[in-house]
């Protein structure tokens, strides 16, 4: 019997309906800004896609676009006036960066009270120690995701394929602190198989299009694809969902899985972050 489909969209709209309810209570809206250099189509699409999430709930949205020629020491200023200004609650940084700029201290430079993206290292390092303020948007969808599968997390075998900064390393802490035990695998891991083909939940997050199959799979299991790999004039997963769907319990579809929830988590952090700025 083929897998059922874990679509973010029922989820990401209950927890957009609750935002609003909150946000309506607020004494002024949360305002989130975007900060854009260059002209990349994904993350100009990303922007939108933010946009519209925000008017959806209330938040007042900013995207500063800036000059694509403009130095690291000029990025660093807009960074550092937006983290000065008080009626700013929420900033992210969207990539990729212009060539030339340095990605790793422009994120460093974000006040980490404001970082809504969870990409910050102390945002990153609260996470690590179990007491998460701003988790990684990404990550945190991951866990919302396996949750509303209905998976029991305590005790259970789980499968991260992936070790980035803002979605496997952080996602492998956030579940460990659910009480499963996790694995973290990488492209280079020896006989991938062996650690995907038992895991009762898994997640991939590799950035290598269709790179799972359907033999690697534990009957049963709960499939989180992070990836989103153009080909063939579409986007795909991580994962073969044709051949997958047919032996998982659950699978997230790309797109439709992953990347609601995703925007829906960066409008959350969002409203915590001035929730805890107004305090």
């Amino acid at each position: 019997m083929p897998a059922s489909i874990l679509e973010g969209k029922p989820l990401a709209d209950r927890i957009r309906a609750e935002l609003a309810a909150e946000v309506a209570q607020m004494s002024a809206p949360p305002r989130l800004v975007a900060l854009m250099a260059g002209e990349d189509a994904a993350a100009r699409a990303y922007a939108k896609m933010q946009a519209k999430a925000c008017r959806g709930v209330g938040i007042d949205y900013e995207l500063r676009e800036l000059d694509p020629a403009l130095s690291q020491d000029e990025l660093l200023a807009e960074i550092a006036a937006a983290n000065e200004d008080p009626a700013v609650n929420g900033i992210i940084l969207q990539l990729p960066l212009p060539e030339g700029l340095d990605e790793a201290a422009a994120q460093r430079a974000l006040d980490p009270a404001k970082d809504v993206d969870g990409v910050h290292p102390v945002n990153l390092g609260l996470v690590a120690e179990g007491e998460p303020l701003l988790a990684p948007c990404t990550a945190q969808a991951v866990v919302a995701l396996i949750e509303e599968s209905g998976a029991q997390l305590r005790g259970a075998e789980v499968v991260v394929v992936g070790r980035s900064v803002i979605v496997g390393k952080p996602a492998a802490l956030m579940l460990l602190d659910r009480g499963a035990t996790v694995t973290v695998c990488r492209s280079t891991t020896r006989d991938l198989a062996f650690h995907t083909s038992r895991a009762e939940v898994l997640v991939v997050a590799i950035g290598r299009a269709k790179m799972i199959r359907g033999d690697q799979i534990r009957p049963g299991a709960v499939v989180i694809d992070v990836g989103m790999n153009w080909m063939d004039g579409g986007y795909v997963g991580d994962v073969a969902f044709d051949e997958v769907v047919q032996v998982a319990g659950a699978i997230t579809p790309v797109p439709g899985g992953v990347g609601p929830v995703t925007v829906t988590m960066l409008l959350r952090n969002t409203v915590e972050a001035a929730k805890r700025q107004r305090a």
